[in-house]
């Protein structure tokens, strides 16, 4: 395996709604950055999440071993504090290692699921 992707992702789309047609937590609305992390060598991710009304907000820390995926709920994140449903928001990942980041949203909030899906921008 070798490295691919960048250490610098950002993802100026955010939002969780705080509705949904079930609770089932495959229905569950949410936000979710796809972390693939293909090289030799785990990789540990800062997150921090920026908002349009308040200070930024983090690290959140997560890691994604060597040769692994990881699909991190922002739903799932709490540490320092859970990220607030029906807020716009944006996020940084910086990265030890080189990864690649897709973002995606499942909004359940009617019967009519919509998913979406997107590429975050990178820099090194």
């Amino acid at each position: 395996m070798r490295p691919v992707g960048k250490t610098i992702w950002a993802i100026a789309e955010g939002y969780i709604p705080s509705d949904s047609t079930s609770r089932d937590r495959a229905f569950v609305s949410h936000e979710t950055a796809c972390i693939l992390n293909a090289g030799p060598s785990d990789a540990r991710v800062r997150i921090t999440v920026f908002f349009s009304d308040r200070n930024p907000v983090g690290p959140y820390r997560v890691r994604v071993p060597a040769g692994r995926t990881l699909h991190l709920r922002f739903n799932d994140l709490h540490d320092p504090e859970p990220i607030p449903r029906d807020t716009d928001y944006s996020s940084l990942f910086e990265s030890d290692v080189p990864v690649v980041i897709q973002h995606t949203r499942l909004d359940s909030r009617r019967a009519e699921l919509a998913l979406l899906t997107t590429t975050a921008y990178s820099q090194d």
